[in-house]
């Protein structure tokens, strides 16, 4: 009996030993299913594990960033990128710098030109007046060579005043060149100078007796002096040079 139970009781423990290998069939049934799935294989494996061991052409390219490596490549670009610039500032330099040498030297040419021109204006200033006053030396020149065969001094001295009127209007209505007469007037120093002086009883301011020498007007200007005779009152103190004159006569004082 003891030995039946004994028997009875071990049979659970094959069924538990065949439960066990039933396990076991069913971890093989599951490695059997395992088998369809898509297994890595170990060379793929040691790639995750290992990126040194990719091929060449999967690696990235330059160093890693924030390595030296990569710093100094990083240095030697701007510094490549600065001797570019360097050459292009030279390059425009020497463009400008020889802008600057042909200015100049058309400055330099336009300097002498018109340092000429400047000579030439102040040697031929003059040459439009001498080709008017070329006419009235060939009217002198005939007539002298009339006074020559006819010996007649009235129309010789009709000739000569004949000449120098029409010089003289030729000279005012040209070049403003105008003759004044000072016989008569109060003396002004500012255009008349006397070289001669004479008290006369009866008047009270200095009057010019006499022109000596005639003087001349240039447009406003007096270029040249009167010499003139004075005739000054017989208490009066001859003017100074320089005084202020008395306005001329017929004008309003």
């Amino acid at each position: 009996m003891s030995k039946h139970n004994h028997q009875g009781g071990g049979a659970p423990r094959s069924g538990e030993g065949a439960g066990g290998a039933g396990d076991g069939r069913t971890i093989q049934g599951d490695a059997g299913g395992s088998r369809g799935q898509p297994q890595e294989s170990p060379a793929r494996e040691g790639e995750k594990a290992h990126p040194e061991a990719r091929p060449a052409e999967a690696r990235p390219e330059g160093p890693a960033p924030g390595t030296p490596e990569a710093k100094i490549a990083a240095l030697e670009a701007e510094l490549a990128d600065l001797r570019a610039k360097a050459a292009e500032a030279e390059a425009k330099i020497a463009e400008l710098n020889d802008q600057y040498l042909r200015k100049a030297a058309d400055f330099e040419n336009f300097r002498k030109r018109m340092n000429r021109e400047k000579q030439e204006i102040t040697e031929f200033a003059n040459q439009n007046l001498l080709l008017d006053l070329l006419p009235v030396i060939d009217d002198f020149e005939r007539a002298i060579k009339s006074a020559e065969t006819s010996k007649d001094f009235a129309s010789f001295y009709e000739g000569i005043v004949m000449i120098e009127k029409r010089l003289s209007t030729q000279l005012e209505t040209k070049w403003g060149l105008k003759r004044f007469d000072s016989a008569g007037q109060p003396f002004d120093p500012n255009r008349h100078e006397a070289i001669q002086m004479e008290k006369k009883p009866g008047i009270t301011e200095a009057v010019v007796q006499e022109d000596f020498i005639k003087g001349y007007f240039l447009k406003d200007r007096v270029i040249r002096f009167a010499k003139v005779k004075v005739l000054m009152p017989a208490d009066g103190v001859p003017p100074a040079a320089g005084a202020a004159a008395p306005p001329p006569a017929g004008e309003n004082k």
